[in-house]
């Protein structure tokens, strides 16, 4: 509630100002900056004189992901099990929503190298450790798959206690995180993938909910 009221009186104020100006970020523990000017490299637009802007990412063609996450039917057949499992888990719908497009591309079937199948990408050893063992054979159901997955995904945050070094771990496995000091490591792949998930989950926060970041601080 505290985060709702905050943004309802920083949209007012800034609305009274013709040339007002809104920028802002998401960091890797889910708290979202804002501010009326651009303090670092961080921040990006959200807010200007063209009304909201939506901050850039890296994901197939920005703004036409975002329209294709909108209406795609394969997109909106999940969305109940998504949000299902981000009430269950504790994590962030958006987040979720963030990590099966940039997995699987919202593809059911999908299936890696190394045997991760399903929306999220789920692999043997992660089964092993996260899904109810009924579950274990049928992980290619999407919501036996989403299931699995925001229950690692809140494990993984609550161990590391930052959403990007949760995704670092995700992506690259515990052990890296932990020999870079419980942050992402310097490793291309794992920083691109981290990279992405946080862009487009901040997107996503933009376009639906901005209530929807943990926590909100606000610069002056």
């Amino acid at each position: 509630m505290r985060l709702r009221l905050g943004l309802a009186l920083l949209w007012s104020l800034l609305a009274t100002h013709a040339h007002a100006e809104l920028w802002g970020f998401v960091d890797g523990a889910g708290v979202a900056h804002f501010a009326p000017r651009r303090l670092d490299a961080r921040y990006a637009p959200v807010l200007g004189q063209g009304g909201l802007q939506r901050v850039p990412g890296k994901a197939d063609g920005g703004q036409a992901l975002l329209n294709w996450l909108d209406i795609a039917p394969e997109v909106k057949a999940v969305q109940p099990w998504v949000r299902e499992a981000a009430g269950q888990h504790g994590v962030d719908a958006e987040l979720l929503k963030a990590i099966i497009a940039v997995e699987s591309g919202y593809q059911r079937g999908a299936v890696s190298p190394r045997g991760a199948v399903g929306l999220m990408q789920i692999t043997p050893e992660t089964a092993t450790r996260y899904a109810i063992p009924a579950d274990a054979a049928r992980l290619s159901e999407p919501r036996i798959n989403i299931q699995t997955g925001a229950r690692m995904l809140a494990d993984l945050i609550r161990r590391f206690g930052r959403i990007d070094a949760a995704l670092a771990a995700w992506n690259a496995g515990e052990g890296a995180v932990r020999r870079a000091g419980n942050r992402v490591p310097d490793i291309d792949e794992t920083q691109a993938h981290v990279h992405l998930v946080l862009e487009l989950y901040w997107a996503l926060l933009q376009q639906s909910q901005p209530a929807r970041a943990q926590r909100l601080t606000l610069h002056p």
